[in-house]
C-alpha cells in the first residue's frame, strides 16, 4: 500500500465514517461484481449508519479520492467497482419498515427486493420492481439503476413507484424529500442545486427535440444516461432530484432510506410456455399475446431452450424437445379471483389455437409446475453463463426497442453473432417489452479477441439505434456503454446530463467513470480475466446470488467472494507476485475455511448449483495432519466410546464451577488453535444417554436416532427427541425398531465437514451392512431424529439405493400424527428451520406439525442457517453469533409459549443465539400429546 493510501487510512479512521478494511483479501474480495469488470479499491468501507456516509463523503471532497457505494454487487454493468473507496451499504443497511397496512414501505439499501416482498406479503403487497435476480438484488441497485423487470414494465418500475428518499448529497447535507419544508431546505442547504435543477427543466422544455428524443425514448424501458424525463414529468425541484437519483447508479447521491408505493399481488396465477418452430413465428406473436394482457411474456431462444433442459427442475415436455431453430415464449396471467383467471385462461385456450405452436399451448396453475417455469427463466443469464468455456468471461447485454422492432433486431442480431464469432450466444427477455438480453462468451487477454468484441459492439449500437431503440432498458448504463450515451441522446441532451453531474458532483468523485465517460475506451478497460482454478469455482459467475443465504456474510467471507479469492490467489502466483499470493492465503485460512460453515445453502441459491462448502471440505482435508487424521480414523472405528466420551466431558465441565471449564478450553485453544478445541461455555448441555437397541414386533421402519443426542443431553424442560420419537410411535400404534449396535453408528457428517474421506469411508463400511439387516435389505425405510444427520445418511449411503432414509419430523408427520388425537396447546410457538430441513424439504412438515401443537406459529422472516453445524459453533461461536443476529433482534419481539427446531445442534445455537430455550418439535409434540 502506497504511502498516499497509508494517508487516507489514516484520515478515514480519524472521522469515524465507519469500519475501514485494507487487507489485500478485503480490498480483492469486495472488487468483484457480476459484471466483467474489475477495479482494485483503496480501501472497503462498512458504513455503520447516514452519517457515517456524510462523513465518508467528506473525507472523499477534502482527499479527492473516488467513492463507490454498493450493497448487493449484482451489477452487470461494472457500477459497483472503483480504484477508490468502496461502502459496503449493506451490512448495517437492512431495515424495512411496513406503512399504511403494506400500501407504503419505507427500506434501506441493503435489503433485498425478497426480503421486502416477503414482508409484505402478508399484506396481499409487494414492490413494483419485480427483477430477475430478486433474491440477491437489494434495493440500493433497484434505485441505483430504475429497476423493472418480468411484469411491471415501464407503469410500475423504481421510479413510477417511489414516493420519497433520504438523500445524502455529495456535500455531507441529507434531505428527506417526504418532509413538508423539503423545498425550502434544499434552498437554504443547497441553493445552487435548487436553481439549477429549475433552470435545466427549462432548458429541456423549451427545446422542441429535446422533448420528442425524450418521449421516444422513455416510451420503453430505458435506463440510459440520467433520467431527463424528470424534466418533463415534474415541476419542482426536490421532486426534480429525487426523480433523478432514481437510474443514476450512485453518481448525484447516497439514498439512506427510499419509501414505495407497493402494488398489489395477484392471488391467482396461470403460466405456460409456449414453443414455436423459430424465433421470427415467436416474435411475429406478440402482438396477440399483448392484446390479450398476458403480465408477463418471456423469450427464450433455441440456445436458451437447450442450456434450459439441463436444469434440473425442467419438466418432461421440455427435456424430450429435440431442439433446433425452435424459440418460446414463457407467459402468464395474473389475477386477482379464481373466476377471472379461469376467463383468461379460456380466452388463451382459443387464442393458441391461432398462433401455430409446435406443441399444445396450456396454461398450469400448479404451483410447482409455475415454480419450475421461473426457476427456469429467473436463473437463464447464470445457468448459460456457468456453462461458459473456462476461462473466458460472460458479457450480459441489455437492450430495448419498440415491440414491433423486435422481430428485425432478433433476427439482425442473430446474423451478427454469426459474423463475429459469437457461436454460442443466446438471446431472451421481456418480449412484450421489446426488452431482450443476449449474453457473449469472451476472452479479454487476449488483443484480437477484444478487437472482435469492439467489433461487434459498434455494430450492435448502429442496429439497435438505428431501430429507435435503447442501448440499456435495465441493467444501467454503467461503463459498459457510457461512451455511447452521445450516440444515443444527441449533444444537447447529452450535454444536460452533463450539467447534472457537474451540478450535484462538481468534483466528480461519486462514481467516476460510470455513466458518462468522455473516455471514450472506458468500456473496454479494467476488464476481468477468469483464469482456470478448479470445478467448483471455474463455474462460477459472480453473480452473488448465494451471498444472501451464507451464515458467514456478515463476519468474514460469502461463497462468492471465497471462490474470488481463488481466483485472486492464481492470479497473483501467474503474475509472479508471490508475497501478495501468500498474504491471501494466509487469510484465507480463517476467512473462507475455517468460518464456512459449510450447510450447502449456497447450492439452493446458485444458478449454477455450486456448493461452495463442498470446496472448503477439500481445503481442509488438505490441512488436516496425519494425527489428526488418524485421530478420526479411530474414532469412528470405536464410536460407542468416542460419542460417549464427548457426553462425558460435557458432564464433567457441567458439575465444575462455570470459570474453570472456560479457563481451560481457552487455554488449550491458544495453544493449539481455535479450530482443534471448542468453546466451552455454560449455556452448553450435559452429556446424554447412550443409545441402545430396541425391538418390536412387526415393525414399520428401523429408527435411526443421532449420535448427537449422547454427546448433547436434552434442554432442561424435556426428555429428549428420542424418549419422544418412540412415545409418539407407542402412542400411535406405529412399531419401529432401533437396530443392534446403534451406539457405534453415525451418520458420517463429523468426518464428511471436515474433508477426513477416510474416516467418512471407514463409517460407511460399518453403518451399510448393519442396516442392510436390519432394514430386511432395504425393506423398511430408516428414520433419524436430527434433520443435519438425515442429510448426512442421505450422503453416507447414496452408492445404495435399496436404502430409504425418512426424517423424524416426516415420518410422524405422515405415519404417525394421523393416528393421534392433538390439542393444540400452546398458544404460539416460534419455529426455527434448518439449512438441511430446507434442503430435504422437511419444511412444510414442520410446519404442518407445529400447526397441530399451536395456535400461532412463528416463522421468523429473517431466519436463516445458525451455523452452529455440529461443532462449528463450538469452534468458531462468533459465526453463530453473526449468522443469527437479524433473527435474534426478530424472536426479542416474539414472547412465545415453546420454541422449536428439529436438530439437537440448532437448537444448541438457536438456545445460545437468543436466549431461548429451543427443542425439538417433536418433544413438544409428545408432551403436549401426553397431556
Amino acid at each position: 500500500m502506497s504511502p498516499t493510501d497509508t494517508a487516507l487510512l489514516a484520515v478515514l479512521k480519524a472521522a469515524r465514517a465507519g469500519v475501514v478494511r485494507a487487507r489485500a483479501a478485503d480490498r480483492l474480495s469486495h472488487a468483484h461484481d457480476a459484471s466483467h469488470y474489475l477495479l482494485e479499491p483503496k480501501a472497503v468501507v462498512v458504513a455503520r449508519d447516514t452519517g457515517d456516509v456524510a462523513r465518508l463523503l467528506q473525507v472523499s471532497a477534502q482527499q479527492g479520492v473516488p467513492l463507490t457505494f454498493r450493497s448487493g454487487g449484482t451489477s452487470l454493468s461494472g457500477q459497483a467497482g472503483t480504484d477508490g473507496l468502496l461502502v459496503d451499504a449493506r451490512q448495517h443497511f437492512q431495515g424495512v419498515e411496513i406503512l399504511g397496512d403494506g400500501l407504503r414501505v419505507r427500506v434501506q439499501p441493503g435489503a433485498t427486493v425478497r426480503a421486502v416482498n416477503a414482508r409484505l406479503a402478508r399484506y396481499g403487497r409487494k414492490l413494483g420492481p419485480d427483477p430477475a435476480s430478486e433474491s440477491a438484488c437489494t434495493i440500493g441497485g433497484v434505485v441505483a439503476n430504475n429497476s423493472s423487470g418480468m411484469a411491471c414494465g415501464t407503469e410500475q418500475n423504481t421510479y413510477r413507484t417511489l414516493e420519497s428518499a433520504v438523500l445524502v448529497l455529495p456535500s455531507g447535507n441529507v434531505l428527506d424529500t417526504a418532509e413538508p419544508d423539503a423545498g425550502e431546505q434544499l434552498r437554504a442547504l443547497e441553493p445552487d442545486i435548487h436553481a439549477g435543477l429549475l433552470a435545466l427543466r427549462d432548458r429541456v422544455r423549451s427545446n422542441a427535440d429535446s422533448v420528442a428524443t425524450i418521449r421516444r425514448l422513455f416510451s420503453i424501458k430505458n435506463t440510459m444516461g440520467y433520467g431527463v424525463n424528470a424534466f418533463l414529468d415534474h415541476d419542482d425541484p426536490v421532486q426534480l432530484l429525487l426523480r433523478l437519483v432514481v437510474g443514476s447508479e450512485g453518481t448525484l447521491a447516497f439514498v439512506a432510506t427510499a419509501t414505495f408505493h407497493t402494488v398489489p399481488v395477484q392471488a391467482h396465477a396461470a403460466t405456460g410456455l409456449l414453443l414455436f418452430s423459430d424465433l421470427s413465428e415467436a416474435t411475429a406473436a406478440l402482438p396477440e399475446l399483448v392484446a390479450a394482457e398476458f403480465a408477463t411474456i418471456e423469450l427464450l431462444d433455441a440456445t436458451s431452450l437447450r442450456v434450459a433442459q439441463r436444469d434440473p427442475q425442467a419438466g418432461q415436455g421440455l427435456r424430450g424437445l429435440a431442439v433446433r431453430d425452435h424459440a418460446a415464449l414463457l407467459v402468464e396471467h395474473q389475477q386477482p379471483t379464481a373466476d377471472a383467471l379461469a376467463d383468461r385462461i379460456a380466452m388463451a385456450g382459443r387464442l393458441f389455437g391461432t398462433l401455430g405452436l409446435q406443441s399444445p399451448g396450456e396454461l398450469s396453475r400448479d404451483p410447482a409446475g409455475r415454480s419450475a417455469l421461473w426457476h427456469i427463466r429467473k436463473g437463464l443469464y447464470a445457468t448459460v453463463a456457468g456453462a461458459r468455456p473456462s476461462g473466458t468471461t460472460a458479457l450480459l447485454e441489455d437492450i430495448a426497442v419498440p415491440v414491433g422492432n423486435l422481430e428485425p433486431t432478433c433476427r439482425e442480431l442473430t446474423i451478427l453473432f454469426t459474423r463475429h464469432g459469437y457461436a454460442d450466444s443466446v438471446i431472451f427477455g421481456h418480449a412484450k417489452d421489446g426488452n431482450i438480453h443476449f449474453m457473449l462468451n469472451e476472452r479479454f487477454d487476449d488483443s484480437a479477441l477484444l478487437g472482435r468484441y469492439l467489433a461487434f459492439t459498434d455494430d450492435m449500437v448502429d442496429l439497435v439505434l438505428g431501430l429507435d431503440g435503447t442501448l440499456k432498458a435495465e441493467h444501467g448504463t454503467g461503463r459498459m456503454m457510457a461512451p455511447f450515451v452521445r450516440r444515443q441522446y444527441g449533444d444537447e441532451l447529452y450535454d444536460v446530463m452533463r450539467q447534472i453531474k457537474r451540478l450535484l458532483d462538481p468534483s466528480g468523485l461519486l462514481n467516476p467513470g460510470v455513466l458518462l465517460a468522455e473516455d471514450a475506451t472506458v468500456h473496454v478497460r479494467h476488464l476481468k480475466s477468469t483464469p482456470t482454478v478448479e470445478a467448483e469455482v471455474d463455474r462460477c459467475v459472480e453473480c452473488g446470488y448465494c451471498e444472501p443465504v451464507c451464515p458467514s456474510r456478515d463476519l468474514t467471507t460469502t461463497p462468492r467472494q471465497r471462490i474470488v479469492l481463488r481466483r485472486e490467489i492464481v492470479r497473483a502466483r501467474q503474475a509472479g507476485d508471490s508475497a501478495l499470493a501468500d498474504e491471501l492465503a494466509a487469510d484465507f485460512d480463517y476467512d473462507a475455511v475455517q468460518t464456512c460453515a459449510v450447510d450447502g445453502m449456497c447450492s439452493t441459491a446458485c444458478p449454477v448449483h455450486i456448493n461452495t462448502g463442498d470446496l472448503t471440505r477439500r481445503l481442509r482435508a488438505e490441512g488436516v495432519g496425519r494425527v489428526a487424521e488418524r485421530g478420526w480414523l479411530a474414532a469412528a472405528r470405536h464410536w460407542d466410546g468416542a460419542s460417549r466420551a464427548a457426553g462425558a466431558s460435557l458432564s464433567a465441565a457441567k458439575a465444575m464451577p462455570a470459570p474453570i471449564p472456560t479457563a481451560v478450553t481457552a487455554a488449550a485453544r491458544k495453544v493449539l488453535g481455535d479450530d482443534a478445541v471448542p468453546s466451552w461455555s455454560a449455556d452448553l448441555p450435559r452429556g446424554g444417554p447412550r443409545r441402545r437397541p430396541f425391538e418390536a414386533e412387526a415393525v414399520v421402519a428401523v429408527y435411526f436416532p443421532a449420535c448427537v443426542s449422547t454427546m448433547f443431553g436434552p434442554a432442561a424442560e424435556g426428555r429428549g427427541v428420542q424418549a419422544a420419537f418412540l412415545g409418539l410411535c407407542a402412542q400411535a400404534g406405529v412399531p419401529v425398531r432401533v437396530p443392534e449396535g446403534i451406539a457405534s453408528l453415525c451418520c458420517g457428517t463429523p468426518w464428511k465437514s471436515k474433508g477426513l474421506t477416510r474416516g467418512h469411508k471407514a463409517m460407511r463400511d460399518q453403518v451399510m451392512p448393519l442396516l442392510q439387516r436390519a432394514t430386511n435389505g432395504g425393506e423398511l425405510p430408516v428414520v433419524v431424529d436430527a434433520a443435519s444427520c438425515t442429510e448426512g445418511l442421505h450422503t453416507l449411503l447414496a452408492d445404495d439405493a435399496s436404502l430409504r432414509v425418512l426424517d423424524a419430523v416426516e415420518f410422524v408427520d405422515a405415519m404417525v400424527l394421523p393416528r393421534l388425537d392433538v390439542r393444540r396447546a400452546l398458544s404460539s410457538l416460534v419455529v426455527h428451520p434448518t439449512c438441511s430441513s430446507t434442503q430435504l424439504g422437511l419444511n412444510p412438515a414442520l410446519l404442518r406439525i407445529a400447526a397441530v401443537v399451536a395456535e400461532k406459529v412463528v416463522v421468523p422472516e429473517d431466519w436463516s442457517c445458525c451455523a452452529f453445524a455440529g461443532d462449528r459453533g463450538l469452534l468458531h461461536p462468533e459465526l453463530t453469533a453473526s449468522a443469527t443476529a437479524a433473527q435474534v433482534r426478530t424472536v426479542a419481539m416474539v414472547d412465545a409459549a415453546a420454541y422449536a427446531s428439529l436438530n439437537r445442534t440448532c437448537e444448541l445455537g438457536m438456545s445460545r443465539a437468543t436466549g431461548r430455550p429451543y427443542r425439538h418439535v417433536l418433544e413438544i409434540l409428545a408432551e403436549v400429546t401426553s397431556s
